[in-house]
């Protein structure tokens, strides 16, 4: 199985991550960590401009939160604490992921997708994006 898994979670769409959490666990077995990571989107400071206070009250609002619902999401894990790590960045969702990936020693990368819609052929266009530049396996997990 996989030593170190890195998952990207939206915590404002749990049950995107639910199957794809399973599957996760599963992969690392016995041994291996899973880091849970909620990619935020800058945008927010764009919004904010001119008011350096906000964007820090406001960014600290929301990792905040996404904090509170990754604990949620380690509770449905079967795994002992020590071998979850949560974490919460700004940027974009794909390179944060990608450099994650490449710089902090991961074996794998377990994303979840939604069914296809309008909008996607095959995949959600994050879980796309971060497939096609991985280097690493990348396992995408569909919820229907």
């Amino acid at each position: 199985m996989y030593k170190k898994i890195l998952m990207p979670v939206d915590v404002f769409e749990m049950d995107l991550s639910d199957k794809a959490l399973r599957h996760a666990a599963w992969l690392a077995g016995e041994e291996g960590e899973i880091t849970l990571v909620n990619v935020l989107p800058n945008s927010s400071r764009s919004l904010l401009r001119g008011f350096a206070s906000d964007i820090k009250k406001f960014n600290a609002f929301m990792s905040n939160e996404s904090e509170i619902k990754m604990k949620r999401l380690m509770k449905m894990l079967d795994i002992p604490a020590s071998r979850l790590r949560t974490e919460v960045r700004f940027g974009n969702i794909r390179d944060e992921i990608i450099a994650m990936s490449k710089t902090e020693g991961y074996d794998a990368i377990v994303i979840g997708s939604r069914s296809p819609g309008g909008t996607t052929h095959l995949l959600g266009s994050n879980a796309e994006s971060i497939l096609r530049h991985a280097a690493i396996p990348t396992m995408v997990v569909r919820e229907s």
